[in-house]
């Protein structure tokens, strides 16, 4: 057991690095029909929330090779996201007990709808390129795979970790407050009740300016659970959500704006920006007051897990998640914007309103024996989805009736899958194993929409059918912490939301669409080997991921910060990952990783407008040939140092990304700066236990409080830089683009406390 905990613990930054540094006999792995690859990042509870002090899950996954997380608000509080391997987060597979996470239309997670989930996760995996059979949509880029409470096999297995942790109460208070009038105030609770019943309970305030001026934010979420864990049979109901209010920060800035140049006000937001005429003919620049973006989610699971023998087990889930919300904002936009039969432009103040439903249900059994496991299963899925936007006042002359209705449109969408996956261990020795790994999947997807698109007015009736199949093979060899692993996949993935509305157009007279997105197909080839020791580990993974008829971003965004994309025919992301680990002392260890990739686009052409310096359109240039993809930095590396030593805790953590084009053209004057920031976390835990008289210390009940002193200060060498922005498909005579950007935060400093009882 030793050695097979040693081969699945690569050092990964932040990951499960001290499993191989600390006593390997006592940890108990329970991971059936799961492949061991040198691509999967791990993290427990503990770890993800080591500097959580109100950011956002992608950036408490920074550390995690590859991964490039990004911020509209530039503190992380507000909208975030991450691209992995340089696939943006649409195209990345997420679900949470086993549920789909990922919004059926957009194909992406609203993390800021569900702020400081983090708190009520156990555990959460990183899969690089294409995982194993999972729910929802395909993972072009990695997967994402969460639990909020200890897996059943745990607690049936008598995992003495996870059983003593869970069969006595504690509750936990956390409050931390830093620069930008940013505050987090958590409490959480765990409620071991009579007759084998437990309950969690957690519930999370999250408040900031943020670092760009009017990008406020006003979240909260909550957690709970109530269970039944018996000795072959447990059932658990979960209840969760969250809302947000932000304000909008999507708008970007200009070049010199968001590094600083000339003095620029880094913090500068023209979101709601408008001009106001006085009496005496002066102008003066006011800003509209509630350019917000407004959203609630509820989730609700019931999960029920039964094991039959110890070779055969069962596990159920149904799931309910309703959202609604919207966006107001105040802009100057042609009367023709909202539907109205007139060409000139004026001020207006609409929202953008959202109301949706999704459900369905999880199935799955499992077979775990000596020589091999298998697992079946499937899931089906149903989404509802309407989408409708309201003028409520109008700068000009006309008058529009109350709550005028300007566009409506709805979407349903059905995904159902079946897949079937084994291990067979051809050599199962004490200190080696050879396991081969298969893993087919089918998926049928249906999507259907009506009504008028949100910002042409024009009618989209869509109805398109998707069968996919999915097939999956690796082959793993370990042998005294040696483990070499290979794997290939192939994924299919249906186009999002946007992909339609914003390429297609539909002639009613004919029938006929033109511009259809077509779906993604992704070759996936693995090729990995590590070697763990109980002081060191190293390894390295290389990867090319060959796509046909990718979606790609183009750099333009739409009115509501989306990223616009297209099919590319022929592309690919090659790439090797290095990961390393040591442990220097007793009280000292470094992580590491680096990740070095080319990513490409073969026989690209797009046409790139010219205009001079009086805004003239001169024309049209184009790209031809083979360029470089859009936010796919070449260099991504993390550095993480860890201090531990009587109670004291000291991270330093040094994320490294090279420069990014900001669209496909590989053009200079559209790029991100490559860009290196430094956080330091310090934590200590106050010597509670030592102040207790001999004969009083509770021992293992451990009835005495647990305190922790928590200090974040990100960004340390106050570095300005920009990890996000965007370029519109034209160039000025000089040959300058024209860009914005999405400036982040300077050094910032946060500080708080935990109390555990």
């Amino acid at each position: 057991m030793a050695a097979y905990v040693a081969a699945c613990s690569v050092a990964f930054a932040n990951t499960d690095t001290l499993t191989f540094v600390r006593e390997l006999d006592e940890v108990v792995v329970n991971a059936p029909v799961a492949q061991v690859t040198n691509n999967h990042t791990a993290l427990t509870r503990e770890q993800l929330n080591q500097s959580n002090t109100g950011q956002n899950l992608p950036f408490l996954l920074s550390s995690t090779p590859a991964l490039v997380a990004t911020s509209d608000d530039g503190l992380g509080i507000g909208y975030t996201y991450f691209r992995i391997r340089g696939t943006d987060h649409t195209r990345i597979n997420m679900t949470l007990n086993d549920v789909p996470l990922n919004d059926s239309e957009s194909q992406t997670v609203f993390w800021v709808n569900m702020t400081d989930m983090a708190s009520s996760i156990t555990s959460l995996n990183v899969q690089r390129g294409v995982g194993t059979s999972t729910n929802g949509s395909a993972s072009f880029g990695a997967s994402i795979n969460m639990s909020t409470s200890a897996k059943p096999t745990q607690l049936a297995e008598g995992a003495q970790s996870a059983q003593s942790a869970h069969d006595r109460s504690s509750a936990t208070i956390s409050f931390n407050g830093g620069m930008y009038n940013t505050f987090r105030e958590m409490v959480d609770a765990h409620i071991v009740l009579p007759n084998r019943w437990r309950a969690n309970a957690r519930f999370s305030k999250v408040n900031s300016d943020g670092f760009l001026y009017r990008t406020a934010s006003d979240l909260y979420s909550y957690y709970g659970d109530l269970g039944w864990y018996g000795a072959k049979t447990e059932v658990v109901g979960r209840f969760f959500g969250g809302s947000e209010k932000t304000g909008m920060g999507w708008d970007g800035v200009d070049y010199n704006t968001a590094y600083g140049i000339n003095g620029s006000d880094r913090r500068y937001n023209s979101a709601g920006e408008y001009t106001t005429t006085a009496a005496d003919g002066s102008d003066s620049t006011a800003y509209y007051p509630n350019q917000t973006d407004n959203y609630a989610q509820q989730h609700a699971q019931l999960s029920i897990h039964h094991r039959f023998t110890p070779q055969w087990s069962l596990s159920a889930t149904a799931h309910y998640t309703h959202g609604a919300g919207y966006c107001e904002q105040y802009k100057r936009k042609k009367l023709s914007y909202w539907g109205l039969p007139y060409s000139h432009e004026a001020y207006g103040m609409y929202r953008k309103q959202l109301d949706n439903h999704f459900f369905g249900g999880v199935v799955a059994a499992k077979y775990i024996s000596e020589p091999v496991d298998v697992q079946f299963g499937g899931a089906a899925n149903y989404y509802m989805g309407d989408h409708f936007g309201t003028l409520h006042y109008l700068e000009d002359s006309l008058i529009i009736p109350i709550n005028y209705e300007y566009y409506r449109n709805n979407a349903r969408k059905t995904d159902a899958n079946i897949y079937a996956k084994a291990n067979w261990r051809i050599i199962n020795r004490a200190q080696e194993q050879l396991s081969l790994y298969a893993d087919l999947q089918y998926r049928y997807v249906r999507y259907e929409r009506n009504g008028l698109n949100d910002e042409d007015m024009t009618n989209l009736p869509l109805k398109v059918d998707f069968h996919f199949f999915n097939p999956k093979a690796g082959l793993t060899y370990q042998n005294r912490g040696h483990l070499l692993a290979a794997s290939f996949a192939i994924a299919n993935r249906e186009p999002s939301r946007n992909n339609y509305k914003e390429n297609v157009l539909y002639d009613a007279s004919t029938g006929e669409y033109t511009g259809l997105p077509h779906a993604e197909r992704l070759y996936d080839y693995e090729l990995g080997y590590t070697y763990s020791h109980p002081r060191f580990a190293i390894g390295a993974n290389l990867y090319f991921m060959d796509y046909d008829n990718q979606l790609v971003l183009t750099g333009e965004y739409n009115d509501v910060g989306a990223y616009k994309t297209k099919n590319v025919k022929d592309s690919y992301r090659m790439g090797a990952e290095i990961t390393a680990g040591v442990k220097i002392t007793n009280w000292l260890r470094w992580d590491a990783n680096l990740v070095a990739s080319r990513n490409k686009i073969l026989n690209y052409h797009q046409y790139i407008n010219l205009y001079d310096d009086q805004d003239n359109w001169l024309g049209q240039d184009s790209v031809v040939g083979t360029t470089t993809i859009a936010f796919s930095p070449t260099i991504t590396a993390s550095s993480l140092f860890t201090f531990d030593i009587a109670g004291f805790t000291a991270t330093v953590q040094t994320n490294v990304v090279s420069k990014q084009y900001l669209d496909n053209t590989q053009d200079e004057n559209a790029m991100l700066r490559a860009y290196s920031t430094t956080n330091l976390n310090l934590q200590y835990l106050l010597p509670i236990k030592k102040s207790f008289p001999s004969g009083e210390d509770l021992g293992e009940a451990r009835r005495y409080p647990e305190i922790r002193l928590l200090c974040q200060i990100n960004n340390i060498f106050n570095a300005k830089y920009a990890n996000n922005g965007g370029a519109e498909a034209s160039r000025f005579m000089d040959g300058s683009r024209c860009c914005w950007y999405y400036a982040q935060a300077g050094i910032n400093v946060h500080a708080g406390f935990s109390i555990t009882f």
